[in-house]
This record gives C-alpha cells, structure tokens and sequence, in this order.
C-alpha cells in the first residue's frame, strides 16, 4: 500500500469536505443511501435465530438487495429471478451458505453462496458482498469492480489482481489491505466500511490525473 498516496488522498478529501463524512454535502449522498436503516433492518432480519426459517432468509436476501442503492438496477431483477428459479433444496442450501458467511465457517458459506450464484451465471461480486457489508459493516468490505480495480492500482495494493471471477482468496486479501488502510486515516473518513471505499472511490476521481 502507498502510504503517501492515501495521505494525500485524506488531505485533499478534508480541503474539500472539513467535517469528513459529517459534512452537509456528504450527509446528503448519506442520506440518499440509507445505510443506517439498512443495517438495523439488515441484522434484524439476518439475526443467527431466524435461520430456522430458510424461506423467509431467501425472500429477506431478495428484499434487501432490493433496496439497496449499491446495486445496479440491472443486476436487481436477475437476482430476483435467481431465487425464483431455484428449487427447495437449492433454496436450502443458499440459506445455510449465507447462515456460514454470516455467522460460522465464512470461507465455507462464501463458497456456497457463490456456486448457487454461478448455478445460473449470476457470479457478481456486488450480489455476493452486498449484504454481509449490512450485516457487519465495520468488518466486511463491498467489492465494486470499478472501485476495486482503481484502488488496486493507484493506492498499489500488494499481491492483488482483480478477477471479475469472485473468490476468497481476492476477497480476504483485499478485506485484509481495505481494513489496513482505514486503520490510517481518520476515523471520521470511516463510520462504515462502505463509507470508506466510498471515500477512496472519491478520492481516485479526484485525483487521478
């Protein structure tokens, strides 16, 4: 990682933004995405005991990434209609993926729910990573192409390629180097994780030349 780039990066973000992500105009691009509401419905509705209902976690995953302003409206109604293709086993076994990546072996339910996605050729990092951002949003990072290939490159981040592919591999790595970087800046450029690539997918427009 390029310590002075991401310094420069926080520096040029407060000249802009003195309040960080307390600024008014930051607040409005906040407000728009809802994070706080969604991260209490989220972990209400993603709670480790409501797993004993499979088809309600199912429909509750569609639910929220329906909502969500981190997905594309393009990639919304194919994710709905994923779920609706899929038979009862395959509804089973996409709860008990998202149950481990939520809340027991992460590598493990990662898998899972990606074969499930792969099963019909909807393998996106943003439908894979969306969610459990919600659910702990000061652990897990929202992998958005675009963002994460920028990052990659202008804050060089260390033994990392982007695949369009999802793996765990790539996503723990990159969780690994995301979490570094927050640690080195000021805590305001951070009240979530999805605030913080937030902040660096800002900062590569900024500064990019």
């Amino acid at each position: 990682m390029n310590l002075k780039k991401l310094k420069q990066a926080e520096a040029a973000f407060f000249a802009s933004y003195p309040q960080g992500f307390e600024d008014p105009e930051i607040r409005l691009i906040r407000k728009k995405h809802n994070m706080t509401r969604l991260v209490d419905q989220v972990q209400d509705s993603f709670a480790k005991s409501k797993f004993k209902h499979s088809g309600a976690v199912v429909d509750d995953m569609v639910r929220y990434i329906g909502r969500s302003s981190m997905i594309s409206l393009f990639e919304k109604p194919k994710f709905r209609d994923l779920i609706r293709s899929l038979n009862s086993a395959e509804r089973e076994a996409l709860a008990a993926g998202f149950n481990n990546l939520l809340h027991g072996k992460q590598r493990m339910g990662f898998e899972m729910v990606l074969s499930i996605l792969q099963s019909r050729r909807l393998a996106k990092w943003s439908l894979l990573t969306i969610l459990p951002v919600y659910f702990h949003p000061q652990n897990e990072v929202f992998v958005k192409p675009t963002t994460a290939k920028g990052v990659i490159k202008y804050f060089e981040l260390s033994h990392l390629a982007y695949r369009p592919q999802p793996s765990w591999e790539f996503y723990e790595s990159y969780r690994r180097q995301i979490l570094d970087m927050k640690s080195r800046v000021s805590p305001s450029l951070s009240p979530n994780n999805a605030a913080f690539t937030g902040f660096l997918m800002m900062s590569l427009r900024a500064l990019k030349p």
